[in-house]
């Protein structure tokens, strides 16, 4: 079958660092791993603690949960594998992470495709994203539990420079996550892109390896690239999410009343984490400021255009659901 080949890809294509130890039972308690390669200070690191609480308290004594930040446990973009392989029970997984196996989901990862944060939650949390999550579970093997609003991604530059439409990124090494629909977004914003690994960008910036990256502002902030770089641009190209997912071994085997607490503590996780992220936000421009960088802002109509033409002419846009871009932009 299609969907047990492409599980078959999915487990045997990538390196997981040897770790392959069953999930398991530890004294009564079902254990949950979470892998999650933020750091301590993100409200990404932060909303598995929110997780952990409410599931501590609406199951007490019936989950053991260990939760790993910084990548400890499996790099970033290895967490489906991971899960489907039984070595991993939770991640929060992106849609660039599940349009590696699922290519009608790259319609999530194309810049301007979101419009704000709301847009985004009444997207996933309508028909559209129940028609796109069962695909999701049928072919990597996880069921996605609540969508988490990761922020609005800026452009963020080791050095000054006036950028006002693509053309002004021409030559600019703008790091990016090694998979094909992050280097094209990259491309389509005018830079060259650079794939880097999230935990080595810092350095990147500081000695210039790269001479840029993309990310939301609190992110910026967690991370401290503020400290390696002395630009802001606000392109606002992509309103990103992350998928707060289970391994379908793990939620195949918890009775209704086991599910049903697990996805109340998601939501909640999930809401708590976007509340938060964007009261940030709206917060961060003087931060940065303080701190010496120069923030601008280019032409936006500009960039959406270009980038627009370009997914339009791509093969990924072969790739998506008939209609579907229109359903998108007909939700309000």
């Amino acid at each position: 079958m299609i969907v047990d080949s492409r599980r078959r890809r999915l487990a045997a294509g990538l390196v997981l660092s040897g770790f392959a130890a069953p999930a398991a039972r530890a004294a009564g308690k079902t254990l949950l791993r979470i892998s999650t390669p933020a750091v301590p200070d993100d409200w990404h690191a932060k909303m598995w603690t929110v997780f952990k609480d409410a599931l501590e308290q609406s199951a007490p004594g019936e989950f053991e949960l260990q939760v790993n930040l910084n990548a400890a446990l499996f790099k970033q973009g290895t967490e489906p594998a991971a899960m489907a392989r039984g070595n991993l029970e939770l991640a929060s997984i992106s849609a660039f992470d599940i349009a590696k196996l699922l290519p009608e989901f790259s319609i999530f990862t194309a810049g301007y495709m979101l419009r704000d944060p709301q847009h985004q939650q009444k997207v996933f949390n309508g028909p559209i994203g129940d028609e796109m999550f069962k695909r999701v579970s049928d072919q990597l093997d996880v069921t996605v539990l609540a969508t988490a609003y990761l922020g609005t991604r800026q452009l963020n530059l080791r050095d000054t420079r006036k950028v006002m439409v693509p053309a002004d990124l021409k030559g600019v090494k703008l790091r990016m996550p090694g998979s094909k629909d992050w280097l094209f977004l990259g491309q389509a914003l005018g830079a060259t892109p650079t794939p880097l690994a999230f935990g080595e960008v810092y350095l990147g910036l500081k000695t210039g390896t790269i001479d840029g990256q993309d990310n939301p502002l609190p992110t910026v902030r967690a991370a401290k690239f503020y400290e390696v770089t002395k630009q802001l641009v606000l392109t606002s190209h992509l309103v990103d999410g992350l998928f707060i997912a289970v391994a379908n071994k793990t939620w195949n085997a918890a009775p209704p009343a086991q599910r049903q607490k697990l996805k109340a503590a998601a939501q909640s996780a999930a809401r708590w984490n976007n509340e938060n992220r964007i009261k940030e936000e709206a917060q961060l421009v003087d931060f940065f400021k303080q701190q010496g960088l120069q923030v601008t802002t280019p032409d936006v109509a500009a960039f959406r255009r270009a980038v627009q033409q370009a997914y339009a002419a791509s093969e990924q846009a072969k790739s998506w659901p008939p209609g579907l871009l229109e359903r998108i932009n007909g939700v309000s």
